[in-house]
């Protein structure tokens, strides 16, 4: 829902700022006050294309701040979250652009500068314009099948079920042709495998074995350093190289003399357990280092196969992973994957029939989306002819119609056109490129009068409607636009009192002179105030008590039936 609009320096606009509420929001004032200004305004917040022209004349730049309650917008709310633009939780959005005489433009959302592109993408889940000169959801066909879908009685449930088919089937096909693709370097693939994997179990690698490797060959290749420090260490103890004994001899002789003292102090008994536990490990340290002294091996034969052996290891390591644990898992994996191409034409003729038996389903599902379809494009079009003759389009004839189309997609497998016929005799063709801009907002005010109730369309505007109608055609343009009104916010721009009497809150444009400058003001019209404008939109500028008294009761009994309406709305 559109909040605020405040415009700076937008054409005869120096300054304004509208709040709107929900329900019907009504524009009016003298032909040529500027009304389409704010229809421009507005568009130009949303994305489209902006001129030096807008700019007020001696200025050099516009601004238009838009504000949007999108709390209930959850396509829009999910838009914002992708671009990671912060939404309060009030669901308050402000969409502001700035334009220089330069030709900058500048998009801020929420404060975070975006591209015009993306606003112009969320733009179209924010408002629809019906105008003579703006685009319209009904000139996109893509939207067709959409607004079809919304009118068709149980289609959601099975538009569901119709899409959980599809992406299943769109997987199967996606695996399929990447199976197909594969197929083409398959005996490549085989022969790389089969000798990858040949290669490392040949090696018959263990964990953690090149760690072993290397400690044995460090230990080999140092064989003649570590003989002599063993050895020296050994004389040390042992006392070969002194005839004095060693240091296992001169601890044993001092415990000697300690165990003589402590009998007389016991005082020294700590001290003679410490000697006794030290001669003990150093007579096992002697005894382990003759042992290994004489059990070392001078083998250069085996350092030369340990050696070997590690660079068996490192070259394997090199092509399939930094450690044995990671080479040994990518001979897992490729074991796997020979296993899978070795039944290569089993597992496609499965993936085949997959798709063939989603496809089947596909087919049933988009069959009953078009049943559903036809039946709702007749109720649909007859509904909508109906509104078009109480609008005073007599004669006119509005026809959806469905298509097969050749191919799924994640609607089904149609196509939904719309087509018109203005005129009574003529055979209704592509609406796009019959209908007139009056008529255009006509059909969509008799679209939304259908599909109100049913429809996640945001703000709606119309401009042009109107046109050349008056009388009980114009008072059925205002109810239908205060029905529509009653289920979202609607924003009209109007000369008609019987559209005027209908609004929720009433604007009134005017153009004044000032400073000898000339400018379009706006302000909310309330009480009498409004009563008075309703009169003039009525009988021109002569406010006879006579006129202030038809609107006075024209506006009563706008009240009743809207609130009627929004009483069914809310049931």
């Amino acid at each position: 829902m559109l909040k605020a609009l405040t415009v700076h320096n937008f054409a005869l606009i120096e300054h304004a700022t509208m709040t709107f509420s929900p329900g019907l929001n009504v524009l009016s004032g003298e032909t040529g006050a500027g009304k389409s200004i704010f229809i421009d305004a507005l568009s130009s917040v949303l994305g489209e294309r902006a001129s030096v022209d807008n700019i007020r004349s001696g200025q050099d730049f516009f601004r238009v701040e838009a504000t949007f309650d999108l709390s209930g917008n959850r396509t829009a709310l999910a838009l914002l979250d992708d671009m990671a633009i912060p939404v309060e939780d009030a669901g308050n959005v402000i969409f502001t652009r700035r334009f220089t005489l330069s030709g900058k433009n500048t998009v801020l959302i929420n404060g975070c500068q975006t591209p015009l592109s993306f606003l112009k993408k969320i733009a179209e889940h924010l408002v629809d314009i019906h105008g003579q000169h703006e685009s319209q959801s009904l000139l996109r066909p893509e939207t067709y099948i959409i607004q079809l879908d919304n009118y068709a009685d149980g289609m959601t449930q099975k538009l569901a079920m119709y899409k959980d088919i599809y992406r299943e089937w769109q997987n199967a096909k996606e695996k399929l042709a990447d199976l197909q693709k594969r197929a083409e370097e398959r005996e490549r693939r085989l022969d790389m495998l089969t000798w990858q994997t040949e290669e490392i179990a040949a090696a018959n690698l263990r964990p953690d074995e090149d760690t072993e490797l290397e400690q044995q060959i460090r230990v080999l290749a140092n064989s003649e350093k570590i003989a002599t420090a063993v050895s020296r260490a050994y004389a040390l103890l042992n006392g070969s190289e002194d005839e004095r004994g060693g240091i296992v001899h001169a601890l044993a002789e001092t415990k000697k003399y300690v165990e003589a003292a402590a009998r007389f102090d016991t005082r020294l008994e700590a001290q003679l357990k410490i000697i006794t536990e030290a001669l003990y490990q150093l007579q096992d340290v002697e005894y382990d280092l003759n042992n290994y002294f004489q059990e070392m091996e001078f083998n250069p034969a085996r350092l030369s196969s340990l050696q070997s052996r590690l660079d068996i290891i490192y070259k394997l390591k090199k092509k399939y992973g930094a450690t044995i644990g990671e080479v040994l898992a990518y001979c897992k994996q490729a074991q796997d994957e020979l296993a899978e191409l070795a039944d290569y034409d089993g597992h496609i003729e499965k993936l085949r029939k997959c798709v063939g038996d989603l496809e089947a389903k596909l087919r049933q599902a988009a069959d009953e989306l078009e049943t559903v379809r036809r039946q709702s494009a007749v109720g649909l079009s007859e509904q909508i002819n109906i509104h078009l003759n109480d609008l005073g389009m007599t004669g006119a004839r509005f026809k959806a119609e469905v298509e097969r189309i050749n191919t799924y997609n994640i609607r089904g497998a149609n196509q939904v056109k719309f087509l018109f016929s203005a005129n009574p005799g003529e055979e209704p063709k592509q609406l796009s490129r019959v209908a007139s801009g009056g008529e255009l907002s006509r059909l969509a005010l008799a679209l939304k009068a259908v599909l109100s109730s049913r429809d996640q369309s945001g703000t709606m505007v119309f401009d042009e409607l109107d046109a050349g109608i008056g009388g009980k055609t114009a008072q059925m343009v205002g109810e239908k636009i205060a029905m529509v009104a009653a289920y979202k916010q609607v924003l009209c721009i109007t000369h008609l009192p019987q559209i005027a009497v209908a609004g929720d809150r009433h604007f009134y444009m005017e153009k004044i002179i000032e400073a000898m400058r000339t400018k379009t003001v706006v302000r909310e019209l309330e009480g009498q105030a409004r009563i008075q404008e309703i009169a003039r939109m009525m009988s021109g500028d002569d406010h006879s008590e006579i006129s202030l008294e038809n609107a006075r009761n024209l506006l009563i009994e706008a009240s009743f039936k809207k609130e009627k309406w929004k009483k069914k709305a809310q049931a």
